[in-house]
């Protein structure tokens, strides 16, 4: 991602605020819309607290890094990531799962809530 990409603030409930590149933002499909329809760099997300932005900001860097990259090991790697990235207690888990749900990032949705089914298991 070049230096020139546009950048996106996210501020957490706890008022920390996080700017990232708009790529790793539109990760997300409710704050793509956001950005694209209102032409705002500036969301608040009033519910993920920053320990959680910071977590999911990170899996969807390593998605994006991943999805562009031609090599298959970093889409390996990513198998590993995803693996460490759940390794966490069951409140922070469902942190991630709401965390993941209000913004619309689907592959987070999915890998978390298949570790709660499987944890019920």
């Amino acid at each position: 991602m070049s230096s020139a990409t546009r950048k996106v603030i996210l501020k957490a409930s706890d008022d920390v605020v996080f700017e990232i590149d708009e790529a790793v933002a539109f990760q997300s499909v409710v704050i793509k819309f956001a950005i694209e329809d209102c032409h705002d760099n500036y969301i608040r997300l009033p519910n993920v607290t920053s320990k959680i932005l910071e977590k999911v900001i990170d899996y969807c860097k390593r998605h994006l890094e991943a999805e562009e990259s031609p090599y298959q090991q970093a889409r390996d790697d990513l198998e590993a990531f995803d693996a460490e990235f759940l390794k966490v207690d069951q409140a922070t888990l469902f942190d991630l799962i709401q965390a993941s749900n209000c913004p619309n990032i689907k592959s987070l949705l999915i890998l978390t809530c298949q570790t709660i089914g499987v944890m019920q298991n």
